[in-house]
């Protein structure tokens, strides 16, 4: 019998380390803590501090559910780590200003974890990355950091995250999970450890790598979806056509896909494809449709404000130094995730054309928005703007109305709806 078939993984012993507090690995953490014991392991102190005190400031766990996570204790020594077994990585995996995979924050968290790793633990990766990566990214650093033997000393798993940030009806218990082990045996642990949480049942994928794959298509797919819609919409557009009404009309169609054009961002849709692109060019092919699609969502902004622009000149509004109001800044409606938010992209070629732009977003910490992206929330002043332009479809504007958001227009100026919320008899233009 081989070394790697010695080990066994007792669910009952497993004592779990979640590395990554973000809107992915609270709602994991809490759920385990109200089942084993839970370190919830972050390198922010402050946001170690606000959990403690029993608040999450993204808005994804309650404070009553954060009560309910008995076995869940929060630390950002990783002094703590120790005392674990399993160790889930659930930090963020963003790109750089190329548009490359940046795997900083995966490999750091891998460096802790191998800093505690004993024989016999097991290293589980939620994070969106390119097929591979765990196991000739992440692995080598944590039989680096460790002096351990992969698949003798130590095991991993790949179960990639499904979280839909602001979804109150899609939650982490009533979504299927697609888990994978580096063993069969390990591959059976990490399918029973999640099984034991998740109501909705588990997938357990054949390998790593194709449980990786499984994740990294899932919002390219979605990616490439938006951005024919979005195409069509620019084709419409220059036809004198109302995109909205087509896709009514089509949608009567039992197999018509009802996506709707807009604005890509996020830490997902936005970001994922990049990483398969990336991974394709390295085994010396190039990826068209993927790349295709990511550049016509990439360039959306570009085009909402020369709509926007058109618009006021034929109501012979002022270009330059006009004011206007952006409402909305969070890369999706209903929570304060600021993370590659393609509103940006229309705040500044709004800005490049002369604009002054005042931006209001009642979801989102001010602080955040200043250093993030060097902006200052304001309040909107009522008859003050050339131009409003509905970016974010949160409920407490589309529950005001069209004519409450227009009266913060001056007399004849343009109301922009980038989110299709309200008729097109309600607005001067959308997309």
């Amino acid at each position: 019998m081989s070394e790697a078939n010695m080990h066994s993984f007792p669910l009952d012993d497993a004592t779990v380390a979640v590395i990554g507090l973000g809107y992915v690995g609270l709602p994991l953490a809490v759920e385990f803590g109200k089942h084993r014991p839970v370190i919830g392991f972050d390198i922010c102190a402050e946001r170690i501090e606000a959990l403690q005190a029993g608040h999450d400031s993204t808005l994804e766990v309650s404070d009553d559910e954060l009560a309910e996570a008995g076995q869940l204790r929060f630390s950002s020594s990783p002094s703590d780590l120790e005392r674990c077994n399993t160790y889930i990585v659930t930090v963020p995996t963003p790109i750089d200003g190329h548009k490359r995979p940046d795997l900083t924050p995966l490999i750091e968290a891998s460096q802790t974890i191998g800093k505690v790793l004993q024989r016999g633990d097991v290293v589980i990766y939620e994070s969106t990355v390119y097929p591979g990566a765990t196991e000739e990214d992440c692995v080598p650093v944590l039989e680096r950091v460790s002096g351990l033997k992969f698949n003798v000393d130590f095991f991993a798993g790949y179960s990639p995250e499904r979280i839909n940030p602001g979804d109150k009806t899609h939650r982490l218990t009533t979504i299927t999970k697609v888990t994978s082990g580096s063993t069969l045996e390990v591959a059976d642990f990490v399918n029973d450890l999640y099984a034991s949480i998740i109501s909705a049942g588990t997938h357990k994928a054949s390998s790593i790598r194709v449980a990786e794959a499984a994740k990294v298509i899932e919002n390219t797919q979605r990616d490439l979806n938006i951005a024919l819609i979005n195409e069509l919409a620019i084709i419409f557009n220059k036809l004198g056509i109302e995109t909205e009404a087509v896709l009514k009309a089509a949608g009567t169609k039992w197999n018509f896909l009802p996506f709707r054009p807009g604005l890509v961002g996020g830490h997902c849709i936005g970001v994922d494809p990049y990483y398969l692109t990336h991974k394709a060019q390295s085994i010396g092919y190039h990826p068209e449709v993927v790349l295709a699609g990511r550049r016509i969502n990439d360039n959306m902004g570009t085009h909402v404000v020369n709509q926007i622009v058109r618009l006021m000149i034929a109501r012979e509004r002022p270009i330059k130094r006009a004011r206007v109001l952006v409402l909305g800044l969070t890369f999706k409606e209903n929570c304060p995730d600021l993370r590659n938010t393609r509103v940006i992209d229309v705040i500044e070629g709004l800005r490049d054309f002369g604009m002054k732009v005042d931006v209001h977003d009642p979801w989102v910490d001010p602080s955040e928005a200043k250093n993030e992206y060097g902006l200052s929330l304001c309040e909107p002043e009522e008859g003050s703007y050339e131009c409003v332009v509905l970016a974010v479809s949160h409920q407490c504007f589309v529950e005001k109305g069209s004519n409450h958001l227009r009266s913060y227009g001056k007399d004849d100026h343009v109301f922009y709806d980038i989110k299709g919320v309200f008729p097109v008899s309600d607005t001067d233009g959308r997309l």
